[in-house]
């Protein structure tokens, strides 16, 4: 995919991005940033444009952990669902072995006895 010039504003301030994620999604992550980046002004007025940007990158950063921190835990939790689900499997063959056993043994007992 080929790289496009994107331009966006921020606070007031214009920035050019050269990206490949769709122009759309960029305009979107901006809007969302400058809406951030506002209500932490207007909430607090003794920070500035710059402080208010790393209060929400730092926000960013502590999202993007939670979200690695739950995948990496379903990841997890899957490949444990998946090895009891292998292990089920294994002991629901063993049963359908035995109860064919037992099926077999029944049917000779069965058999010996209305032999008599």
């Amino acid at each position: 995919m080929e790289k496009a010039k994107i331009n966006l504003t921020i606070c007031g301030v214009d920035y050019v991005l050269l990206s490949e994620k769709p122009k759309e999604y960029l305009e979107q992550m901006a809007a969302q940033l400058d809406a951030q980046i506002g209500q932490l002004l207007r909430d607090n007025g003794r920070i500035s444009a710059t402080q208010a940007a790393v209060l929400c990158a730092l926000s960013a950063a502590d999202g993007e952990h939670e979200a690695k921190t739950t995948a990496e835990n379903l990841r997890t939790r899957i490949q444990e669902y998946l090895e009891d689900a292998a292990r089920m499997k294994k002991e629901a063959e063993l049963f359908r072995h035995e109860a064919a056993q037992l099926h077999r043994e029944n049917a000779e007992l069965r058999r010996r006895l209305g032999g008599k």
